[in-house]
């Protein structure tokens, strides 16, 4: 009386990622690359001749470096394939992490500026 025990699919939700194609890997690769030129392009010709503001090019800079980010966790990271619950929680934790170290910034640099006048 032994049982037969066969292997279906069934109740594998993440069976369309069992590993990226060679393809989409190159795809992202590719992206990757692009951004990166973009990013060098910007730090080493467009700000240094003054095209644009050093602001503008840092909001720039930084909202690239952003959507590489997004595309080494997503991919490379699998966070794509991940449910939608995982999803929002670490993008609003990131979020919050993010907001919290612009106000320790912006408080140690008004804390920086009263302590040097008094």
């Amino acid at each position: 009386m032994s049982e037969h025990h066969s292997h279906t699919t069934e109740g594998h939700e993440h069976e369309e990622h069992a590993g990226l194609s060679k393809r989409k890997i190159w795809q992202v690769f590719g992206i990757l690359l692009l951004i990166t030129v973009i990013e060098f392009i910007i730090a080493l010709v467009i700000l240094p001749k003054g095209y644009i503001s050093h602001g503008v090019g840092n909001f720039v800079y930084i909202a690239l470096t952003l959507l590489k980010a997004f595309y080494i966790v997503a991919y490379f990271m699998h966070l794509k394939y991940e449910k939608l619950g995982l999803q929002l929680s670490l993008t609003v934790s990131f979020i919050f992490i993010i907001y919290f170290i612009v106000l320790m910034l912006i408080e140690g640099g008004f804390l920086n500026i009263h302590m040097m006048n008094h």
